[in-house]
């Protein structure tokens, strides 16, 4: 048997309501990410294990202890979701993002408010400047509503400028916001009406708590759901440093399609977008760019990876790690720790030890708040 998650062509397995609000307070206490979630639950069974265990693994690597969410916070959230029309879909039940479940780091519970039969259709995804060029609004709303009226939901990130005007032109075809902050905190806050109207055909998702005010941060997490959602990202007007440039990485990374349109050599919005172009990135200049590429790929079908997350245990024992690392184990795997990131494979070929080893140290790590973990299984020490 598999977790939701694990079988995503699935459509009679859902957590029960003990179940999702374990699953929402392990997803709430600190240190605990979604690779994070996906691990403790595989070592414990089961998400009411892993909360059992967040205090010794705390201690284990190096902590006095952790906040882990408490039930009456778990339940305040789950409540104050109900109130305002957002569903919190876990990983594998039938209304999650299939496409989503693609990426390296899916969220174990998406926060979604609006139309859920918009993220099952084929989804690309719009974004660049903030500060946007009139010829870059102009041209993001004729392909917003062009692959709109072409059958694809366009997904962006409620942002000032390409974004909201590609959601503003897909208005009445469909179109999905990725929030970076949580659903009560919408940023910019000019932007509140402009969601309101989205959710009426479309929908809104997030994966951070209700009330989380998004930091500097939070943006490149929202972004890689942005593509990951997406079959193809496309980049209109980008700078040499933006956060559109980070979503056509992590569209890369992902394995989804990467457009971007052409611009003036002296429009210092297009240096970005000329660069994706001399990497590699397909040129649109028409909605039927994006369309021909993309149609091959959605005749093919999605080719969905099965998430390595057990079953959900019908008993409250946790299941025990295969074994507490030694400490001259321990000590091996720390030692060869730095604030540069190092491949978990090196980890486990220089420190002559067992990967199971390994994958325990850098948990307990983690759950300390001594590790970051980066894209490409490397992982750093704080």
């Amino acid at each position: 048997m598999t977790l939701p998650g694990a079988d995503v062509s699935s459509k009679s397995v859902r957590l029960s309501e003990e179940q999702r609000l374990d699953w929402l307070r392990l997803i709430r206490s600190d240190n605990v990410g979604p690779r994070t979630f996906r691990d403790l639950v595989n070592y414990y069974g089961g998400a009411r294990g892993a909360l059992n265990a967040l205090p010794t693994l705390a201690r284990r690597g190096g902590a006095s202890g952790t906040r882990i969410c408490s039930r009456e916070e778990a339940e305040t959230e789950m409540q104050a979701c109900r109130a305002r029309g957002i569903e919190l879909v876990a990983l594998g039940e039938p209304d999650y993002p299939a496409r989503l479940t693609m990426i390296d780091d899916p969220p174990p519970l998406l926060g979604m408010r609006g139309q859920h039969a918009l993220l099952a259709r084929p989804l690309v995804a719009i974004v660049g400047s903030r500060n946007a060029s009139a010829a870059g609004v102009k041209f993001s709303e004729r392909l917003a509503r062009e692959l709109g009226e072409a059958g694809y939901g366009i997904v962006s990130g409620l942002a000032r400028g390409i974004d909201a005007a590609a959601h503003r032109a897909s208005l009445s075809t469909g179109t999905i916001a990725v929030l970076a902050g949580g659903h009560a905190r919408i940023y910019p806050a000019e932007h509140e009406d402009l969601l309101d109207r989205i959710v009426v055909d479309g929908a809104a998702v997030s994966e951070m708590p209700l009330g989380w005010e998004p930091r500097a941060r939070d943006f490149p997490r929202r972004n890689r759901l942005i593509s990951g959602l997406s079959v193809g990202v496309v980049i209109v007007e980008a700078a040499r440093r933006s956060g559109s440039l980070i979503t056509a990485r992590l569209a890369g990374e992902q394995g989804r399609e990467v457009f971007a349109v052409p611009g003036s050599p002296l429009d210092p919005r297009a240096e970005g977008t000329n660069g994706l172009l001399k990497q590699g990135a397909t040129l649109v200049t028409e909605a039927a760019d994006v369309i021909a590429v993309l149609e091959p790929i959605l005749g093919r079908g999605l080719d969905l990876p099965a998430q390595k997350l057990e079953q959900e245990p019908t008993h409250e024992a946790p299941l025990p790690l295969d074994s507490e690392p030694a400490e001259d184990e321990r000590s091996r795997i720390v030692a060869l720790l730095g604030p540069t990131p190092t491949a978990i494979d090196d980890l486990v070929r220089l420190s002559r030890t067992r990967p199971s080893i390994v994958r325990t140290v850098l948990l307990e790590l983690e759950i300390a708040g001594r590790l970051e973990r980066h894209g490409g299984a490397l992982v750093s020490l704080l």
